[in-house]
């Protein structure tokens, strides 16, 4: 008997269900939204059900029956997944999909290297990737729109399960012209009073405002950017100091003028980089190898696009 759908129709089934919307789920899947509509139209079509309800203004929802048939499409992509982790022993080839999601403040320094030498390794893995806020990676990993996240130990919650690879202090990141450069250490006492410019993303402003906290300090904060690029480029521009935990191989700034980093003087906590994944989860071949590589790339040696110092 003839299959009546394919996995890829599925995927993208379970894409919508589970946002509830063509458009939103058309920029998970990387996929125009017509092709999500024509997939969902011809499963309905070849399995004669309605399997949500179209509300313009709240967009879909799914049938009593579509939520029925949303759990086994969900199963049947699991399984499918497996029959690659199958067809890798057999073959001893690590392939299938693997979806790599990275904290923003950190993709641009490690996971283009990161991608490039493990898709060199293996040529017939699927890799997907995505960056992200900690918070929005958490929620990734809860809804498996992300196998795993390359990520900081910060607010890691219990069901999330995390192996560190490299403990990363915080540095001043500062202009040549700046009291502090060149100096081979400087503390936060004498970085308070001096102009803040602070790094204003979800977990990351807690962790830098929570350095000065446990020292009895509040920095004079003038400026704040959710963008590291911005942050970089306002720093070499004179307009004040910034705090950060990668010290970049790139001593200069987007706009071309130079940088200094200075470590943080004292007993202030560092964060660890490391792999985040659901606890509950089956770790696949490809997983495993991906994670394999990362240990080999980050280590307190060195790792991808950071001056360790």
């Amino acid at each position: 008997m003839a299959l009546k759908f394919t996995l890829r129709q599925l995927e993208y089934f379970v894409a919508v269900g589970e946002v509830g919307s063509i458009a939103a789920a058309a920029e998970r899947v990387n996929v125009s939204s017509p092709s999500l509509s024509t997939a969902i139209s011809q499963l309905e079509a070849a399995f004669g059900v309605q399997l949500f309800v179209r509300q313009h203004a709240q967009g879909l929802s799914l049938t009593p029956g579509g939520r029925r048939f949303f759990m086994a499409a969900k199963a049947v992509l699991e399984s499918g997944a497996a029959l690659h982790d199958i067809a890798s022993e057999i073959s001893e080839q690590v392939r299938g999909p693997i979806h790599v999601g990275c904290l923003v403040t950190v993709a641009p320094f490690v996971l283009p290297e990161i991608r490039k030498g493990f898709a060199d390794a293996n040529p017939e893995v699927e890799f997907r990737q995505q960056e992200a806020h900690q918070g929005d990676l958490i929620h990734m990993l809860r809804r498996a729109d992300i196998d795993v996240a390359l990520t900081y130990d910060l607010e890691i919650p219990q069901d999330v399960a995390f192996e560190p690879l490299l403990t990363l202090a915080p540095h001043a990141l500062v202009h040549p012209d700046h009291p502090v450069a060149g100096k081979k250490s400087v503390s936060l006492k004498a970085l308070a009073p001096l102009p803040f410019i602070l790094l204003d993303l979800p977990f990351s402003s807690d962790y830098f405002m929570s350095l000065f906290q446990a020292e009895g300090l509040r920095p004079d904060i003038r400026e704040r950017t959710g963008h590291v690029s911005m942050l970089r480029s306002m720093v070499a521009n004179g307009f004040g100091y910034g705090l950060l935990n990668v010290p970049s191989m790139n001593a200069d700034a987007p706009d071309g003028k130079p940088l200094c980093y200075v470590p943080i003087r004292g007993n202030v906590r560092s964060v660890k980089l490391g792999l985040a994944t659901m606890a509950s989860d089956r770790t696949s071949r490809v997983l495993k190898a991906f994670a394999e590589h990362c240990r080999a790339q980050i280590s307190v040696k060195s790792a991808p696009g950071m001056a360790l110092l």
